[in-house]
């Protein structure tokens, strides 16, 4: 792959917190940041704790300091949840889900990317680290 990222799909889901978040984040997880409010939260803080990643929980009310994750909520909110018949067994809704994540990163434009999809803004990206790096004398 030119950029380095794990685009297949695995043929199995693999439902725990770490392993999805070793197929889809690139640098090793350190820290979270997280608004407190999920009927698993018990589970994600020993899941946390367990992989020794740091968590920050924000205030109550406090959506400006979350904007990006704000934002990505409605964006998903808006063109799966209202734009799909989304199934209620819980695999198949992951299967789902898992597809428009790769729709949203891979094949849809983001006006805020100059109309590129993330994968190609981080392609872009990638390259610009390479060219701006000089070799040590």
């Amino acid at each position: 792959m030119a950029c380095g990222l794990k685009r297949g799909r695995q043929a199995q889901p693999e439902p725990t917190f770490s392993t999805i978040c070793a197929r889809i984040i690139l640098p090793p997880i350190k820290a979270i940041q997280i608004d407190g409010g999920s009927e698993f939260k018990d589970q994600f803080e020993e899941a946390c704790r367990a992989k020794q990643i740091l968590l920050f929980e924000l205030s109550p009310r406090s959506p400006l300091l979350n904007g990006r994750f704000e934002r990505a909520n409605g964006m998903h909110r808006e063109e799966f949840y209202e734009v799909y018949e989304v199934d209620l067994n819980l695999e198949e809704h992951n299967r789902q889900l898992e597809q428009w994540t790769y729709t949203y990163n891979y094949i849809r434009p983001h006006q805020a990317l100059d109309y590129l999809t993330p994968y190609e803004s981080y392609c872009r990206w990638k390259r610009n680290q390479k060219a701006h790096v000089s070799p040590i004398s």
